[in-house]
């Protein structure tokens, strides 16, 4: 026979098998001893926690002439039938794919007839809430005055999508989420009975990730036993599941917590190359932080949590955090963690994660030189001497380190001047800049304001991301966060959302001639590129327009008259040639 995956193999047979549903089994058990069956049961919860495998220990047992204290025999011919799905008076029916007013009708046309071979005959239906609302109001009949013998049990993830009329005419059973300590012990109990070498904080690691589904972790557990050939390791089971060491992650947390910003992004660069799941990491680290908030109101939680594995390394860190910390560092975390969602390039999101919570450390309140004392052993382990150090971080890294840095002392040193006393001279476009800052090339930008077009633009953003994807990882991490903002035959202008990247692109002359030799094989023009920073952009462009006002004039009295119009204003029809008609809106003085 085929190979079976695990979760197949060991699905529940008995009510006893069911892991962490004993309320449920219990009442589902009872009802059966005592012949108070209903006519209609509603399973609700989450994927992966034994709904349909209740409905059908549930239907073996009402059926079983042999079943004991409300179990099923598993050896007499119908459950056995009921087991191989060769039942014809049990009917599994999946509504994702038969969810139409006619299927509905089919059933409610077979109910009448008496079952064949068994005493009750059972409409299991899945994933209930995608029948149409015509396919309820079909089923609402039956439901309410079902025949004789005849029991449906309705199968669900999300009940609030099932209309209120149907919900009242069911018992409802929730199924909860199965604890990590439930799915870690029945793990043992599977690979003690495959006679499987396993490591055991690995079978720790994938009852954590399942996140409360059986199903999940075993499906985990199949992947890393096909991975590890027939053996689990704590090193499969990371890779498997994506996730990173404990060691690792509270390396990273105390980093950020001690304000070690180029430390922080070096352990930060090493999870990224060893290929771990960058939302997975996310994750990782918002857990280790509500553990850390946890243990300091009810360590236990925690304790029975990780399943008895709690550092002295972790209880210090706690003890020494404050609160607001943790809750400031939370709230960065979940506000990446839902732009992550949109792009695919979240390593970018990651780095400036990063910079965020190691400000967020060196806040006053946050005692850095208190954490790195208070866990000696980890701090030992996560800083690197000098010479490791240097092996181990990426120019990059540096390069950008040094960067921030720069631009802190700038906006320090200009919410430290002392406010002008003279008049202010004419706004000019600028950048904020430190030291090596460069300021915005006009000479350069202003000749292609001068021809740019809508359609040569809306030509440059259709081949954007082809552009950005033949670039290095290095280049395109830099790109991903620009835009072009105007294109013309004379040059394309790229807008970049924030400036410490805009003043690296501009001294990156191996990027410029990637984005130019790309732009050649893209639309057949080798355009020159100028970059400027997103928040000086409509500045420029609106001094552009007043600054060459008198030009647009001069230029719309030679060409031939045509019917005045009230938008005949030369700046307005150079503002809607650059950036389009739809998007540009005039407004009186």
């Amino acid at each position: 026979m085929a190979y079976q995956a695990l979760y197949r193999v060991w699905r529940p047979q008995r009510f006893d098998d069911m892991i962490g549903q004993e309320v449920i089994t219990r009442t589902l058990k009872n009802a059966i001893t005592t012949n108070q069956i209903s006519h209609a049961y509603l399973f609700a919860g989450p994927r992966g926690t034994g709904k349909t495998s209740a409905a059908k220990i549930f239907a073996k047992a009402i059926n079983c002439h042999h079943q004991t204290d409300g179990e099923p025999c598993n050896e007499c011919e119908t459950c056995r039938a009921i087991t191989d799905g060769t039942l014809n008076d049990v009917i599994e029916i999946d509504a994702a794919s038969n969810n139409g007013v006619e299927e509905i009708r089919d059933i409610r046309d077979k109910v009448k007839y008496a079952p064949t071979v068994a005493d009750y005959k059972v409409y299991i239906i899945d994933e209930v809430h995608m029948l149409s609302t015509g396919a309820f109001n079909a089923l609402l009949k039956t439901l309410e005055e079902p025949p004789a013998n005849v029991i449906f049990i309705l199968a669900t993830t999300e009940p609030h999508k099932i209309p209120a009329t149907i919900i009242s005419r069911t018992q409802r059973f929730d199924f909860k989420r199965i604890a990590a300590s439930d799915s870690y012990d029945r793990m043992i109990y599977i690979l003690k009975q495959k006679d499987v070498t396993y490591d055991d904080q690995a079978v720790k690691v994938i009852a954590k990730a399942a996140e409360g589904g059986m199903r999940d972790a075993l499906s985990i557990l199949d992947q890393a036993l096909s991975f590890g050939d027939n053996e689990i390791t704590l090193d499969n089971a990371l890779l498997v599941t994506g996730s990173v060491t404990h060691e690792l992650l509270a390396t990273y947390v105390q980093q950020v917590l001690a304000g070690d910003t180029k430390a922080a992004l070096a352990t930060l660069q090493s999870v990224l190359e060893a290929g771990k799941d960058a939302e997975r990491f996310t994750e990782d680290v918002i857990g280790y932080a509500r553990d850390l908030l946890l243990y300091q109101q009810a360590p236990q939680l925690v304790e029975e949590a990780e399943m008895g594995s709690v550092s002295d390394d972790f209880k210090a860190l706690a003890e020494k955090t404050p609160a607001q910390t943790m809750y400031a560092m939370i709230n960065e975390l979940n506000a990446i963690q839902q732009q992550m969602r949109f792009t695919t390039h979240p390593d970018v999101y990651l780095e400036i994660l990063t910079i965020k919570l190691a400000e967020i450390g060196r806040q006053p309140g946050t005692p850095v030189a208190t954490l790195a004392a208070a866990t000696p052993n980890a701090a030992a382990a996560s800083t690197p001497t000098p010479a490791a150090t240097e092996g181990q971080e990426t120019p990059a890294v540096a390069e950008l380190q040094h960067e921030i840095d720069q631009l802190r002392s700038a906006v320090k040193h200009l919410e430290q001047a002392p406010a002008p006393t003279k008049a202010a001279a004419p706004a000019k476009p600028r950048v904020n800049k430190s030291a090596p800052a460069k300021e915005v090339n006009l000479a350069k930008i202003y000749p292609v304001l001068g021809s740019a077009t809508r359609e040569k633009l809306n030509q440059l953003q259709e081949a954007w991301p082809d552009l950005l994807n033949s670039l290095s990882v290095t280049q395109r991490a830099v790109m991903k966060v620009s835009q072009p903002v105007a294109a013309a035959d004379s040059g394309v202008i790229v807008a970049f959302d924030y400036s410490f990247l805009y003043q690296r692109a501009t001294t990156d002359n191996e990027l410029t001639d990637a984005l130019e030799n790309g732009l050649d094989r893209m639309i057949g023009a080798a355009l020159p590129v100028v970059f400027v920073p997103k928040d000086e952009w409509p500045v420029i462009r609106k001094n552009y327009l007043t600054a060459h006002k008198a030009e647009l004039q001069n230029n719309a009295e030679g060409e031939p008259e045509e019917p005045a119009t009230p938008a005949a204003n030369p700046v307005v029809t150079k503002a809607e040639e650059l950036f389009g008609k739809e998007i540009v809106d005039v407004k009186k003085d």
